[in-house]
């Protein structure tokens, strides 16, 4: 089959980095992006972070205007598409156009999963996703403001920690027993709690809500334990659920997420799915989905380097990053082992805390978590690749 037209649903990570991947492996046929947003692909993890802090200088855009007409991409954008027709090989968009595709990636990211208890207050109440939600989030983060932040995930920390450098007096509700419970083996969760709370910030565990009110510009908010909170805004992010209705009305096999097998395609094999929105088989034969940068990257090569034959690389382990109160934490492998070993970094420039901790199962190398030595992090990467019996390594990661 001749590989004629390749159309992109989402403008977002995996699908600008699908571009780059088709255009280097020497895809020449053409290539349209359709995104749902007025904006060109874009960096998502700058929007709890430097986008609110330093929003005149930081710029996010993956792609410029010139950069995807010197790679030959016609772009749609604010013109979702509204159905795929499998059979006929075409999207539909919202305006009513059909675009014929030879291959098709979606790649529609996920949305914020939602509080109803919390959306039918409306005013002062906000989640974040996009550019327009971290713009929005600007005037909320302000000297001397009261927040409310529900959920101690990854985006709660890191605007918990966003706003404390606003200078806002900030509370965080996390309905589990830790923070960033899922991500975070529980030394760096109970090492996180001890940074944000002598940062000033209340944490609070187990913290259900069971109702929430405006008075007087006032949110109002009360916990199943009775106690009552007030405060200008609250701000909540408690996971988010894929963008997958698409493939669902085209009969795909979704679970949640679209089904994708290790070449990113879909039930239909000219369908592929990268990014959040695609959970993938894996090597235990178990479907997974990872909700990472990298992970967009690297599911947004393979689509690319099958569609042009070309062999995959070795997957890296799994990788992510976040920034929090100065402090810069990075994960690689498997953050569910148990036996931690952490090894302190000394560092006269600085007072912050900086270490290495490498996880352990068997005495095997399978995880590591660097806390301000990003420097280290690449050497613990090769460490799990290679399976590395932990008293061998000489301290050189």
């Amino acid at each position: 089959m001749t590989i004629n037209t390749i159309v992109i649903i989402g403008a977002g990570q995996a699908g600008a980095s699908a571009i780059l991947e088709l255009r280097q492996h020497q895809y020449e046929g053409q290539i349209i992006l359709i995104g749902d947003e007025a904006h060109l692909p874009y960096e998502r993890p700058p929007l709890s972070k430097d986008v609110i802090l330093n929003p005149d200088s930081t710029k996010v855009e993956i792609l410029s205007e010139q950069k995807l007409q010197d790679l030959n991409v016609e772009v749609i954008l604010n013109n979702p598409v509204q159905k795929i027709h499998r059979l006929e090989h075409c999207v539909e968009l919202s305006q009513g156009e059909k675009i014929h595709y030879d291959k098709l990636l979606i790649a529609t990211g996920a949305a914020p999963r939602r509080l109803p208890v919390l959306d039918a207050l409306g005013q002062h109440v906000y989640t974040l996703r996009n550019l327009e939600d971290s713009h929005a989030l600007i005037s909320v983060l302000q000297p001397e403001r009261r927040l409310i932040l529900v959920g101690g995930g990854v985006i709660g920390l890191e605007l918990a920690s966003s706003a404390t450098a606003k200078q806002a007096h900030v509370t965080v509700l996390e309905v589990g027993p830790s923070l960033m419970g899922r991500s975070s083996p529980r030394f760096l969760s109970e090492f996180l709690l001890a940074q944000h709370r002598q940062a000033g910030i209340d944490i609070r565990f187990e913290a259900q809500i069971s109702a929430v009110k405006l008075e007087s510009d006032q949110v109002v908010l009360t916990l199943q334990s009775g106690e009552v909170l007030q405060a200008d805004a609250i701000i909540y992010g408690i996971g988010v659920i894929p963008n997958a209705q698409l493939a669902l009305d085209a009969d795909l096999a979704v679970d949640g997420a679209i089904q994708v097998n290790e070449n990113c395609q879909t039930s239909d094999a000219d369908i592929y799915a990268a990014g959040d929105v695609a959970t993938q088989l894996r090597e235990d034969g178990q479907y997974r989905r990872v909700e990472t940068w990298e992970n967009a990257n690297l599911q947004a090569g393979i689509f690319a380097r099958h569609v042009m034959n070309v062999e995959h690389p070795k997957a890296n382990p799994a990788w992510f990053w976040t920034d929090q109160l100065g402090l810069n934490i990075q994960f690689a492998g498997d953050m569910t082992v148990s036996d931690w070993r952490i090894s302190n970094i000394e560092d006269a420039k600085t007072s912050a805390p900086s270490f290495i901790a490498y996880g352990l199962k068997d005495g095997i190398v399978m995880a590591g978590v660097t806390v301000n030595a990003a420097r280290k992090m690449r050497a613990i990467k090769k460490l799990i690749s290679s399976q590395a019996v932990f008293e061998s390594i000489a301290d050189t990661a």
